[in-house]
């Protein structure tokens, strides 16, 4: 990842309740470390020669919005702007989505097996995380405040 031509974000509904919020944050960062591995630096050792596991080399803002915003931004990747990306892996773009419904599930099977049956437009986004081109994640986000 070109750190000056690339840009990671996170975008949260500011209406959740600050634990959904952490948890969606959570879930998320972790996704995107199984997606994108090589931006998580070495590990690290303190002056006291204690070990501390490498974190992101790279700022990652949370930003808020609404719900149905977060939806839209998830929507505005299948337009005609964005035809360079392959929406089934994003191709130069990594987007990580959470939703209401992975929220509300106690397992994984479960997760799997309800998104079976649901379509996405019936999908409640609580957040999405968007990593590529600073171009292109600045034109889906770029006016968006800080989560404070």
């Amino acid at each position: 990842m070109d750190l000056h031509n690339e840009k990671c974000v996170m975008v949260i509904d500011e209406h959740l309740p600050l634990g959904i919020i952490a948890n969606t944050a959570a879930i998320m960062g972790i996704t995107l470390g199984k997606k994108m591995p090589e931006v998580v630096g070495a590990d690290v050792t303190n002056k006291t020669g204690k070990e501390h596991l490498g974190i992101i080399e790279f700022p990652v803002p949370i930003l808020k919005d609404n719900a149905e915003s977060i939806k839209t931004i998830r929507e505005r990747l299948y337009e005609p702007d964005f035809s360079d990306l392959t929406v089934v892996d994003f191709s130069d773009l990594t987007v990580v989505d959470f939703s209401d419904l992975a929220q509300g599930c106690k397992t994984y099977d479960e997760f799997t097996e309800k998104m079976k049956e649901v379509s996405e437009i019936d999908l409640n986004y609580f957040g999405i995380a968007i990593c590529g081109s600073k171009k292109k994640v600045n034109k889906l986000t770029g006016s968006m405040p800080l989560l404070r």
